[in-house]
């Protein structure tokens, strides 16, 4: 063993241990999240360290923290032209600052990196709260977050992926038939959508009602899965576009690729919307500023942001909060939609 501190800390426990100090943290405080053989190594080496707990640590611990943690697993330069992100995290920021708490924002990429700062939160108390985005399916941090009850946290996602935490939802399937049905209404029979990645749940929850809503309406429906990007919506549209008989309306599942979608269409020397209609989901500026405009499922996100704020707060403060609706879609037609050409 090494030679012993005056003070041990739960890092020279961690570092004896071999394990994190998340890990210890739990074994220290009797919360679950390492096995019990893990517990009982953390247990014994501490003893041997002379670790004794911190009463003004422990004091600290108890206290709020005032701040709301929120990890994206996005791609950096996705996040520095995407519109969705920016106001939610505008309308949230704006209403904690209202209620003088702040924001903790992480950046991870993959699974691993997520949940482990989320342990690492549970683990430290370093927020008062957890705000849970884009939930894969059979994600792993619901069932984390369901085993620790202490950390409140609310999921923006469909109820079905959230295992009875609680919930912000939208209604994307209600959306999905607003938007075919439209089409359908303007005589389109072929409609192609640009989707974000299949693992999001999402996206499956859009994928299942567009392929019914499709069904129904006898509407031949191609779907392409992207990762979001300006870029990836460009290589799918020039993909669609290749294909004999090509479709006439292009669905894009954010702002950016409809409007990357735009500049390929509008290059290949194909008429938006004569020979090809284009709909973004999620209205922003973009829409507006491109040429023509682009219709778009449009919503409050900024106030989506203020009321998962809101949420939160009231979780912390001990209330109970269940499966709640944000603000409707509605479907702003414009320029870039119009009949089919004969």
């Amino acid at each position: 063993m090494p030679a012993q501190k005056s003070k041990v800390t739960i890092f020279d426990v961690a570092k004896a241990s071999g394990v994190s100090s998340s890990a210890v943290s739990y074994a220290l405080n009797g919360k679950p999240g390492v096995s019990e053989e893990t517990r009982a190594k953390v247990l014994d080496i501490a003893r041997e360290l002379g670790w004794k707990p911190n009463g003004a640590a422990q004091a600290l611990a108890k206290a709020r923290t005032r701040r709301i943690g929120l990890v994206l697993g996005y791609d950096p330069k996705l996040l520095a032209v995407e519109s969705y992100m920016m106001e939610l995290l505008s309308g949230l920021s704006a209403e904690l600052e209202r209620h003088d708490y702040a924001l903790l924002l992480r950046m991870a990429v993959g699974r691993d990196a997520k949940i482990a700062i989320i342990k690492d939160w549970i683990a430290t108390g370093s927020v008062d709260g957890l705000l849970l985005l884009n939930l894969e399916i059979g994600d792993p941090n619901v069932e984390l977050l369901k085993g620790h009850p202490e950390m409140p946290v609310l999921a923006l996602a469909d109820p079905s992926l959230t295992g009875g935490l609680p919930t912000l939802s939208s209604d994307d399937a209600g959306a999905v038939d607003m938007a075919m049905r439209y089409l359908a209404e303007l005589g389109h029979t072929r409609v192609a959508r640009v989707a974000g990645p299949e693992a999001l749940g999402h996206s499956y929850i859009r994928d299942a009602a567009f392929s019914q809503i499709t069904a129904e309406l006898g509407i031949t429906y191609r779907c392409l899965h992207t990762d979001y990007t300006p870029e990836s919506g460009a290589e799918a549209t020039k993909l669609l576009l290749s294909l004999t008989p090509r479709p006439t309306a292009i669905i894009y599942d954010n702002d950016v690729m409809a409007l990357s979608g735009l500049g390929v269409a509008t290059g290949a020397g194909v008429s938006v919307p004569g020979e090809l209609s284009l709909m973004s989901w999620d209205d922003s500026f973009m829409c507006t500023a491109a040429y023509p405009n682009i219709t778009a499922m449009g919503r409050d996100v900024v106030g989506s942001g203020r009321q998962a704020a809101q949420l939160l707060l009231k979780l912390v403060d001990g209330g109970e909060v269940g499966c709640v609706e944000e603000s409707p879609y509605q479907l702003r037609a414009r320029a870039s939609t119009a009949a089919p050409q004969a």
